[in-house]
This record gives C-alpha cells, structure tokens and sequence, in this order.
C-alpha cells in the first residue's frame, strides 16, 4: 500500500471528512482491520485565510510547498492538498516535490465525463468561482462547460462557507440558501453542480435535492485510494 499525504486544516472541519473517507475507501476494498497510511501536515487556517484575502498567493506558495516537502520528506507517496481553491498554486506546489500531487479537479472531471455530464454548475469559494484556475481546468482537460452563479448567490455561497462552514455552523437557513442557489444554476442549463469547496458537503448533501452532486472531497478522497491501492489491486 501506497503512504498518502495530506496538506490539511483549511478547513480542518473538511480534513476530517478526508481523514474519514480515505480509511472508509482503503477498509472497504481490503476488509478486515485495514486502514491508510497516511502522512498529514495541518496548516493553520487563520494565517491562510488572511493571506488569501490579502490575495498574496506567493507567501502562501512558499508556505504550503514547504508543508508539502515535509510530508514528502516523511514518506509520502503521493500528496492531495486537502482544498479546492488552494489548488490554484497547485501547479507551482507539484513543481517542487518529487512524488505526484493528485489534483482535485482532476478527480472531479473523471467522473463527470465517466457520467455523461457535458455542463456543470460551480460552488465554491470566490476564488474557485470567478478565478480560471478550476474551471479551466475543468473545461480544457475533460471537455465540460463549467457555469458558476450570480454574483449576488456567489457572495452568499462565499460568506458561507467562510463564516460557518468552516468554523462547524450547519444552519439548515444556509442550506436553503444554496438549494435556491442550485435550482438557480440548473435553470441556467447545468446538469450536475460540483460542490467545489471541502465544506460544502458538510451542509448540503445528495438527500437535500434531486440535482445530482459532484462532492469533490468523496471523489479526490476515492482518487487517494486508487492511488493507494494500485499496486494491490491492479488498477492504472
């Protein structure tokens, strides 16, 4: 079994849900007692979320490479960064290590191409929304339209996720507010919606709504256990 690494803690609410599908993944497909090797640097997310408002994406590149290279160092296989709107400097981050870095977007894309899913409606934070990073990548690797709201619902997912998300409020009056938002994106032709920030499938999940739900932590969490497992069981 591959060792994976982990940069978490932004949210560490989210890294939770990473910690538990990874394990879940890597138990279902071995059984018994089985469980990950996992490496994990947590980064404290107030620092982050500081400089990401600032917008000085070079401090947090030197800062997150570096927790990236201490995983590495400590025997990691492979690295997820545990985050879709850090994966805006993914790219530099993967320049500086020697092991994969397996990107979230990249996961996400499969399986919207293994579904048939031409046009995909997009929440996340605002920087996962309105910068070309994710969509993008989305769009120029795996051939689907990516739709993201108005602004007035991406200031509201955005502040969401911010001011409850990540500090462990579900508020079931949020959870309207994105369903609205959702219905929103569909009515503007999209298919399928990509919950494109590690929180959001903490307050809204495939039991709240019959549009289908792309939940990127599952899905990059599935990509860490292939990637796991590949030797075991066969898998490219």
């Amino acid at each position: 079994m591959k060792t994976i690494g982990l940069l978490g803690g932004m949210s560490w609410e989210s890294t939770t849900s990473y910690y538990q599908a990874i394990n879940q993944g890597i138990k279902a497909q071995l059984g018994g007692l089985h469980s990950a090797q996992i490496r994990m640097h947590s980064l404290d997310f107030a620092e982050i979320a500081a400089l990401q408002q600032a917008g000085d994406w070079p401090k947090m590149t030197r800062i997150l490479t570096a927790a990236a290279l201490s995983v590495q160092d400590a025997g990691a296989d492979g690295l997820l960064i545990c985050t879709n709107t850090m994966h805006k400097i993914a790219e530099d981050i993967a320049d500086e290590l020697a092991i994969p870095l397996l990107h979230i977007a990249d996961a996400t894309g499969a399986q919207l191409v293994d579904d048939g899913i031409k046009k995909v409606g997009l929440l996340g934070t605002r920087f996962t929304m309105e910068q070309p990073f994710y969509a993008d990548r989305i769009k120029d690797t795996f051939a689907v339209e990516v739709i993201t709201p108005s602004e007035a619902d991406r200031a509201d997912v955005h502040r969401i996720i911010y001011d409850e998300l990540c500090v462990g409020k579900i508020k079931s009056c949020s959870r309207d507010t994105y369903l609205k938002i959702i219905d929103r994106l569909v009515e503007q032709g999209a298919e399928a919606v990509i919950l494109g920030c590690t929180e959001i499938a903490l307050l809204v999940d495939k039991s709240h709504t019959d549009v289908a739900l792309y939940d990127t932590t599952q899905l990059h969490a599935n990509a860490a256990v292939k990637f796991a497992l590949q030797d075991e069981l066969g898998h490219n």
